[in-house]
C-alpha cells in the first residue's frame, strides 16, 4: 500500500508541476476556437467545460483503466510504474498535443494532423488505420457488454441489436443531445466506483506486494502459463491508463466543444490523470486479488472458484464491487463493465465518420450525408460481429491485434507532435523521449508476439532495437534537415 500510496501523489503533483511545462511550452491563448468560429450545432458545439472534462474522460476511458489494469496487475508492481510515469510523461502529453493542436486547425482529426506534419503519405496511413482501428473497438465493444447483459435477461442477440440500434443514433445526432446528457452520468458512475474502492483500500490497508521488493515478472513466478515478458507486453497490456493511442480519436472530438484553449490542461491532460488514477486504484485491487497477504483474495471469495490468475478482468470487477462496496458496487460494477464499452464504442463511430467525411470533404451538416458516410461503417462492424460470434476466440483475437494497433497509434502522434514542436521552435524532449520509447515497444512487440511473426526473444528483440535505431538516425537527419533549412 506504501507504493500505491506514493504513486497516487505522484499522479497527483504531475498534473500540477509536469501539466504546467507542458502548458507553458504549447503556449495556449485567446485565440477563437473552432467551438466558437465553426459552430454547427452538430459537432461544433460549445458545451461547459466541466461537461466536456467528463465527456472526454469517458471517451478515453471506458473500460481500459479498469481490464487493462488487471490485466497488467499480472506483471507485479512493475506496473505502478509504466501507469505513473507512462500517463504523466507520455499518456497526458499525447492526449494534451493532438487535442490542442486539433483546436490550432479547426478542430481536425488524426490523419489530418499526421498528414500536416509528417506528410501526405502518412496521412493516407493514418487515414486507414486509424478506420480500421475504430471500427475494431466498435465491434469489440456491442459483442462484451451484450454478453453480459444477456445474463439479465434476453438473448445475446437481442441486446447486439439494441447496443447497435442505439450506436447508430450516438454517431448521427448532435453531439449535446445524447453524448452531452449521458455521458457525465455515466463517468459519475465510473470515478465513484473507484473513489469506493480507494476507500476501503485505505480502510483496509493490505499488505501488498511492493516495488522495491518485487519489479519481476510476479504472474510469471505464480503461473508457469502466464509467459509474457514485462517488455514490450506490459506496455501494450496497460493502454489507456499509461497511454493509449486510441485517445487521439477522441481528443478531437471535444476540441470542438471547448471554449477556450485555456481549458485544455484540466480538460485533455487531466482527464489522462484522472484516468490513470482509475488504473492505479484497480491494479491495487487486483493485486490484492492476486498477491495480497496473507491470503490472496480469490482464495478469501468462494465465489471465484478459486481460478487465481485466470480469473477474467469482468468477472473480478464483479465480485471485488460486490463484495467491498455491495448492493451500489454491484450497480456501479454493472455500469463499469457495460455502459462503459458501449459509450467507447458509440464515440469510435462518431470519429471514424467525421475522419472520412473530414478526408473526403463531406459536409456533415445533412443528414443523408452522415447516413452514407455511416452505412459502410457498420455494414464492416456487422460482418467483424458475424465472425467474432460465429469464432469462440473472435473477440481475444481482434482485442489482441487492437492492442498493438492503439500503441502505434500512439507512436504517430506522438512523431507528428515532435515534428510540431521542431517546427515551432519549442522544447521537443517532452514528446521525443516517449515517441523513441514506443517506437521500440511497438516494434518489439510486433516481432515477438504470437499474434505477430512470434520470433525467438533474441531476434525479437535486436529487431526491435534496428527499428528504434533507425528512427533515431532519420529524426536526426530531417532535424538537422530543418534546422539548416530555417538558418538559410
Amino acid at each position: 500500500m506504501i507504493s500505491f500510496s506514493l504513486c497516487l501523489v505522484l499522479l497527483i503533483v504531475g498534473y500540477f508541476v509536469y501539466g504546467r511545462i507542458v502548458e507553458r511550452i504549447f503556449s495556449p491563448d485567446d485565440r477563437d476556437t473552432p467551438a466558437v468560429r465553426k459552430a454547427d450545432g452538430l459537432d461544433y458545439i460549445v458545451l461547459p467545460s466541466w461537461k466536456v472534462f467528463m465527456i472526454q474522460f469517458l471517451n478515453i476511458a471506458g473500460t481500459g483503466p479498469i481490464f487493462g489494469a488487471i490485466m497488467g496487475a499480472k506483471f507485479g508492481p512493475s506496473a505502478y510504474l509504466w501507469i505513473v510515469f507512462g500517463c504523466i510523461f507520455a499518456g497526458a502529453v499525447h492526449d494534451y498535443m493532438v487535442g490542442m493542436l486539433s483546436m490550432r486547425n479547426d478542430g481536425a482529426s488524426c490523419p489530418e494532423l499526421v498528414g500536416k506534419y509528417l506528410g501526405e503519405g502518412a496521412r493516407k496511413v493514418m487515414l486507414v488505420f486509424s478506420v480500421i482501428l475504430l471500427l475494431m473497438v466498435g465491434t469489440v465493444f456491442v459483442f462484451s457488454p451484450a454478453t453480459i447483459l444477456q445474463g439479465y435477461g434476453g438473448t445475446t442477440l437481442i441486446w447486439v441489436i439494441v447496443i447497435f440500434l442505439y450506436y447508430i443514433l450516438a454517431t448521427m445526432l448532435p453531439i449535446d443531445k445524447i453524448i452531452g446528457r449521458f455521458y457525465p452520468i455515466f463517468a459519475f458512475s465510473l470515478l465513484f466506483m473507484a473513489a469506493g474502492l480507494m476507500a476501503v483500500l485505505f480502510m483496509e490497508w493490505p499488505q501488498l506486494p511492493e516495488l522495491w521488493e518485487h519489479t519481476e515478472n510476479m504472474g510469471m513466478a505464480a503461473d508457469s502459463s502466464f509467459t509474457d515478458q514485462i517488455f514490450p507486453c506490459l506496455f501494450i497490456t496497460i493502454a489507456c491508463g499509461a497511454l493509449s493511442g486510441f485517445h487521439a480519436t477522441q481528443s478531437p472530438l471535444m476540441a470542438r466543444c471547448l471554449k477556450s484553449e485555456k481549458m485544455g490542461r484540466p480538460v485533455f491532460y487531466g482527464a489522462m490523470i484522472t484516468e490513470g488514477i482509475v488504473a492505479l486504484i484497480w491494479a491495487t485491487v487486483s493485486m490484492y486479488f492476486f498477491y495480497g497477504e496473507p491470503s490472496p483474495g480469490y482464495e478469501l471469495i468462494e465465489a471465484v472458484g478459486n481460478k487465481g490468475l485466470l480469473t477474467s478482468a469482468p468477472d473480478l470487477v464483479k465480485i471485488m464491487c460486490n463484495d467491498w462496496l455491495g448492493i451500489v458496487g454491484g450497480i456501479l460494477a454493472v455500469l463499469g463493465v457495460v455502459a462503459a464499452p458501449i459509450t467507447s464504442g458509440d464515440t469510435a463511430f462518431r470519429s471514424a465518420r467525421l475522419i472520412i467525411a473530414e478526408a473526403f470533404g463531406v459536409s456533415q451538416k445533412p443528414i443523408v450525408n452522415r447516413l452514407l458516410v455511416c452505412l459502410p461503417l457498420f455494414g464492416g462492424s456487422l460482418a467483424l460481429l458475424v465472425w467474432q460470434i460465429e469464432d469462440a476466440n473472435g473477440f481475444n483475437t481482434i482485442w489482441q491485434y487492437f492492442g498493438w494497433s492503439n500503441q502505434t497509434l500512439s507512436v504517430f502522434m506522438l512523431w507528428m507532435a515532435t515534428v510540431y514542436l521542431v517546427k515551432k521552435k519549442k522544447p521537443f524532449v517532452i514528446t521525443l523521449i516517449p515517441s523513441v520509447f514506443m517506437t521500440s515497444v511497438c516494434t518489439t512487440y510486433l516481432f515477438i508476439s504470437k499474434q505477430a511473426f512470434h520470433l525467438p526473444e533474441p531476434i525479437a528483440y535486436t529487431l526491435g532495437g534496428v527499428c528504434t535505431l533507425v528512427s533515431i538516425v532519420w529524426f536526426v537527419v530531417w532535424y538537422y534537415r530543418e534546422t539548416k533549412k530555417n538558418n538559410c
